[in-house]
């Protein structure tokens, strides 16, 4: 079926809304934008679907997720039990729409649906998952996406984003869904007079609140006196992080948290920044003007769904610098297996889990510690599915997980990305370092100083439509068909291509190419996102010749990569 067969059948569908309707009748003679909504499928990948909401099959919206939320929910009723699913949402558009919607889809098929009524952040989902034993989850958000996004992120009943085993099976019932009057809904009063419609609230609040402080490493310090002085700004950048991060925080001890007041409440159009992305420095602009005029130790940032955390620090020269994720998940692995082993409390079968593009500097960290360090695929489902592996086989016992795009996760009560514990730590950490007179800035240096200056870099190229979906492809194909001998005058080792299964990994279409100075570049399609990303690393001895190596090496390769582009 063409992309214009397609938009007709749904001009035609009696089963479509007449205002979803009157917005496809508006797009008639504009056939790059008919084509682009329905050239395919909006894709469920391993972490479910995410895509610009509007009208089409290449779009986000009740349709679509109605299509996905039958397709889960005939899943959930193959599995053994009684079938329950847990639904959060963040504060994007349609957010609570859509969450409801499914809650119903849900209900229509005889699954009882767990609901919040606010938005909660995406680990609060992993958490209740777990600890109400239901089947799966789900959450309504698309992350650090631009405002225009949305998304569904489906859960196995371990609390972790489905991996592909399981998501081929959801995504081969979703399939089975030809046409909407295939998908089952029954309207909410029928659903809660039936039980099948359950909120949750204040109680599932405190349990996670108090689960996440409970991992918490200096809490008597804080409350020493340390919490009186120590200074922190914050910003939820409009998302679900503003209240948990702060109940968290002021439970742990921390008595000085400003909020920056812009960015405080729930907003889908992120008005006050670019990209609510806390892993760019525009992000904390507002922040920095505040804590200049507070004095702050540390200003910390979530994005809409409150899974990445990014923080901001004084240099030497009193300035304001955004850490990067490796600087911080590395900041934080010496932290945290520094304090375990200084008590006796280190385990000897101890591990780390990071990604294949994530820093080797918190490796290094951690094996000094005697602790194992065991890579997973891009995605923080992976790093959830080797903890659960762990934990059932009692092999290794999980102490951190992390990757460079600002997830991080301590303590095994989620199975995500969690930026709630992260900036509990991240700030706990840098109180800790000023009871000895250190900035995180200090100790960064520091760790340079013992294990080496690692310098990381990314670049990305967003290549939208059908036409970027082929470039992508051929960008891809180019480096593997014609691997290079050598790059920016340094000579390539190996070529490591993951689409073939390394390591005992899923076959991902990911390209590493390890040179032989100890440097290494990495090319991969967004999963989320119409992006090609390339990943870039070196190890220098000075912090000079680090960022004079990873310019260098970036050059080569993007210019190779933007003749395809």
């Amino acid at each position: 079926m063409t992309p214009m067969n397609r938009y007709e059948a749904w001009l035609n569908d009696a089963l479509i809304d007449e205002a979803t309707k009157e917005e496809l009748r508006a797009l008639a003679g504009d056939a790059k934008e008919i084509e682009d909504r329905f050239y395919r499928e909006l894709e469920f990948g391993t972490g479910g679907l995410r895509g610009v909401m509007g009208a089409g099959t290449n779009r986000l919206n009740t349709y679509t997720v109605g299509k996905a939320t039958q397709g889960l929910a005939e899943w959930v009723l193959g599995k053994s039990g009684k079938p329950s699913v847990v639904i959060a949402y963040d504060s994007r558009n349609n957010s609570p729409e859509f969450a409801l919607d499914a809650a119903l889809v849900l209900a229509g098929n005889g699954v009882t649906a767990y609901l919040f009524p606010s938005l909660r952040p995406t680990p609060q989902l992993s958490f209740a998952v777990r600890s109400l034993g239901a089947t799966s989850g789900i959450v309504i958000t698309a992350s650090h996406n631009p405002p225009e996004y949305n998304g569904f992120k489906a859960y196995g009943s371990d609390g972790c984003q489905l991996v592909p085993e399981d998501a081929e099976q959801v995504i081969g019932a979703i399939q089975q869904v030809t046409g909407f009057d295939q998908v089952r809904r029954i309207s909410r009063e029928e659903a809660e007079a039936k039980g099948l419609l359950r909120w949750l609230g204040e109680e599932e609040d405190r349990q996670y609140v108090d689960t996440v402080v409970s991992n918490s490493l200096n809490g008597e310090l804080l409350k020493g006196g340390l919490g009186d002085s120590f200074q922190v700004v914050f910003t939820p950048l409009h998302g679900a992080g503003n209240l948990p991060v702060r109940q968290v925080l002021k439970q742990a001890g921390f008595k000085h948290v400003h909020v920056v007041p812009e960015q405080e409440q729930p907003d889908g159009y992120f008005s006050t920044v670019k990209s609510p992305n806390p892993e760019e420095r525009e992000a904390f602009t507002l922040a920095i003007a505040l804590a200049q005029k507070t004095g702050a130790d540390i200003i910390i940032g979530t994005d809409p769904d409150c899974d990445r955390m990014g923080a901001v620090v004084r240099n030497n020269e009193g300035e304001y610098v955004v850490l990067t994720g490796n600087q911080s998940g590395a900041i934080m692995v010496d932290y945290l297996l520094g304090t375990l082993k200084e008590r006796g409390q280190l385990p000897d079968n101890g591990v780390v889990i990071k990604t294949i593009v994530t820093s080797e500097m918190g490796a290094d960290i951690a094996r000094h510690y005697g602790a194992d360090v065991v890579n997973t695929l891009t995605g923080f489902k992976y790093i959830g599915e080797k903890m659960t592996q762990y934990e059932q086989s009692g092999e290794r016992v999980f102490l951190f997980g992390y990757e460079e795009s600002y997830g991080y996760l301590a303590g095994t009560y989620a199975r995500d990305k969690d930026a709630v514990i992260a900036s509990l730590l991240i700030c706990e950490a840098a109180a800790y370092y000023k009871s000895q007179g250190k900035t995180l800035y200090d100790v960064l240096q520091e760790l340079y100083a013992r294990f080496g200056t690692y310098m990381e870099h990314l670049e990305s190229r967003t290549l939208k439509g059908l036409d970027g979906v082929q470039q992508i492809a051929a960008i891809m194909e180019d480096w593997r068909s014609n691997p290079p001998a050598e790059v920016a005058g340094v000579k390539v080792d190996r070529m490591l291509d993951y689409l073939t299964g390394l390591d005992g990994l899923p076959r991902e279409n990911v390209l590493k190419f390890m040179l032989s100075d100890g440097s290494w570049f990495c090319l991969r399609p967004s999963g989320t996102e119409p992006k090609i990303k390339v990943y870039f690393a070196v190890r220098g001895t000075t912090q000079d010749e680090a960022v004079a190596a990873v310019k260098h090496l970036t050059q080569a390769v993007m210019e190779r990569v933007d003749n395809k582009a």
